[in-house]
């Protein structure tokens, strides 16, 4: 018996889906980003209207005073969507897991002196609370934004939030020895310290902003633009130079987390006030007035962190801002 092989070639009729198609204005090849992002946001066929908003619609785009022809129009730099957001996330995860070890096994933050120890509670312990009131922050953003190239960066940036958290709360176990008294000494502070309760202020007021882009201005920009590169660059920095890289080992995420994360706030705001100069005109003053309530709530933090050196380094950190606004093209200088 002879068996005659043929191949067969098979022609693709079409490169993408139809509504993938007509978003990037013809039959195109797309990514698994676009394909995973574009037209996913429900439009249609809403059964109800919330109840407690009967005037909205479940997704409706008056939920914030910023205005787009296209929602579709941001883009997330890193071409997250949810398989290249848990394979990225998980890689990293593994490498922060070998340093928490490393660290934990050798005992290079439980043998600190017992005043060091001291101050990294202090610092960073209570950061765990804002870290969960950034989640539920981004959460809001995820449940009233409009637009899936938002809403599902948004979901990731929550869940990130989540884990920053974790790895704080995991900092605070190898200094305690895994005791636990880290995070009911984190938690009293952020409860009761003065020094904390600027910050924590600001994070409930956020919690009751209706516009769902303006929180994202306030939190995502603003607080995070400031707080972070405070603590998880200027005060680790300094604390590596004069006790060694041990912290520098359990905050190397939250250090990569902020450089990756900013390239998309930046790209979402960007593309924000580039739609209109009325735009622009409400994202700036957004800015301004959470600015100045982000210094105000800062300042009491900062002196007890670094004492002396707490208006240079807070102003180190306003510049970092500063520069990424002018990039944007608004303006730099904050309200005073």
């Amino acid at each position: 018996m002879n068996v005659d092989i043929k191949t067969t070639a098979v022609t693709q009729i079409r490169q993408t889906f139809s509504h993938v198609a007509r978003q990037l204005g013809g039959d195109k090849p797309a990514s698994r980003y676009q394909e995973a992002t574009i037209g996913m946001q429900p439009m249609v066929n809403f059964h109800y209207r919330p109840l407690w908003q009967p005037e909205m619609e479940v997704y409706d785009v008056r939920r914030t005073k910023l205005v787009m022809r296209d929602w579709y129009t941001f883009k997330d730099p890193r071409q997250f969507y949810y398989g290249t957001y848990t394979i990225a996330r998980s890689r990293q995860q593994e490498t922060m897991e070998r340093n928490l070890e490393f660290v934990d096994k050798r005992g290079l933050l439980r043998d600190l002196p017992e005043a060091l120890r001291a101050k990294l509670i202090f610092t960073l312990v209570p950061l765990r609370h804002a870290e969960w009131g950034a989640n539920t922050n981004n959460c809001y953003m995820t449940a009233y934004g409009f637009g899936v190239a938002i809403t599902q960066a948004t979901m990731f940036h929550s869940m990130d939030r989540l884990g920053l958290a974790q790895y704080l709360s995991r900092i605070g176990l190898s200094l305690d020895g895994n005791s636990g008294d880290s995070l009911a000494e984190g938690k009293r502070l952020w409860l009761e310290d003065p020094a904390w309760q600027g910050i924590r202020r600001l994070i409930e007021n956020m919690m009751v902003c209706e516009d769902w882009f303006e929180l994202f201005v306030a939190q995502n920009l603003v607080l995070d633009g400031l707080l972070q590169p405070l603590i998880f660059q200027n005060f680790e920095q300094g604390f590596a130079k004069a006790h060694g890289p041990a912290l520098s080992l359990v905050t190397e995420f939250s250090n990569n987390w902020f450089d990756e994360t900013s390239r998309w706030v930046d790209a979402t705001i960007k593309t924000a006030v580039g739609e209109s100069p009325a735009n622009a005109e409400l994202v700036q003053q957004w800015i301004a007035d959470w600015r100045l309530a982000a210094r105000e709530a800062l300042a009491p933090y900062a002196a007890a962190v670094f004492v002396d050196a707490a208006d240079d380094e807070v102003s180190s950190v306003e510049a970092v801002l500063d520069n990424r606004l002018t990039k944007l093209g608004l303006k730099a200088k904050a309200a005073a």
